[in-house]
């Protein structure tokens, strides 16, 4: 159990929203906050009722979400203050690896255990860190559970024969690297990397002068960039252009569902 606040610092704590948390969880499972928006959705699907008290921030923001608006909706947020963790009163905060130092001690010193859980850039390792937060959240049924419908529906997303070339053109221009869990996915529905066969990494930017000489079978657009909506676009023969959900970037567990079914739809399409 934490320790206590003076009564004035309490009464200062900002007001948490949404409908669930500050329950029971059941007996033997611990009660968890999550202050990491990947975290969060996996969190969601392998905790019981009234386990996890709530989520971050990120996950009730339409723009920076890989939860869906009514799962998000369903959960508290935090800002991911102290003062707020406290308030809630868990046993166990999860964190992402950026957490800061002096948070992360705070809560630390205040009784609280943390776990941190970094990015992953495959599925096999989304699953392996689904695992470790379902044994955390003491319900490792749930996060088998969880991993076969991601297998399932990447198994349902795999299709054969030739593969297209796919250029996925993130928010500020930039593509992915082969590193990055979207990558993965990419090719396990079919695609290969147009960044990739071009040399290109991490982040690097790809210009329009650049998709309209040099256009790829398959344009993924998941930015709002006045080059990645330009007219020019509209004429590049050849070159199939779909919209790409950026909240399917970034977060393993169950986003890779929905980014695989998203992907699967574009390849049948672009056949």
């Amino acid at each position: 159990m934490a320790q206590s606040l003076p009564v004035l610092s309490l009464l200062a704590l900002p007001a948490c929203s949404g409908e669930r948390g500050g329950g029971l969880a059941v007996p033997g499972q611990p009660t968890i906050v999550s202050l990491n928006p990947c975290t969060d959705a996996i969190l969601a699907e392998i905790t019981g009722p009234d386990q996890l008290l709530a989520i971050s921030h990120y996950s009730k923001d339409p723009n920076a979400s890989s939860m869906a608006a009514g799962d998000a909706a369903r959960f508290n947020a935090t800002g991911g203050t102290v003062e707020e963790v406290l308030a809630l009163d868990p046993d166990i905060v999860v964190a992402s690896t950026f957490i800061a130092p002096a948070t992360r001690a705070a809560l630390e010193d205040m009784g609280f255990r943390v776990e941190t859980f970094g990015g992953v850039s495959s599925v096999e390792e989304s699953i392996e860190q689904i695992r470790k937060l379902a044994s955390v959240a003491g319900n490792p049924a749930a996060g088998e559970a969880l991993a076969a419908r991601i297998e399932a529906a990447l198994d349902n997303a795999a299709l054969s024969g030739t593969k297209l070339e796919a250029a996925l053109w993130q928010p500020g221009g930039i593509v992915p690297g082969e590193g990055a869990l979207v990558s993965d996915l990419l090719r396990r529905t079919g695609f290969t990397s147009y960044s990739l066969v071009r040399g290109m990494a991490q982040a690097d930017y790809l210009s329009l002068e650049q998709v309209v000489s040099d256009p790829p079978d398959v344009l993924l657009v998941a930015g709002s960039e006045a080059g990645q909506e330009h007219p020019a676009l509209d004429s590049v023969p050849q070159m199939r252009r779909e919209t790409f959900d950026p909240g399917l970037l970034y977060c393993g567990g169950p986003t890779i569902i929905r980014a695989s079914q998203r992907l699967a739809q574009i390849r049948q399409a672009a056949s």
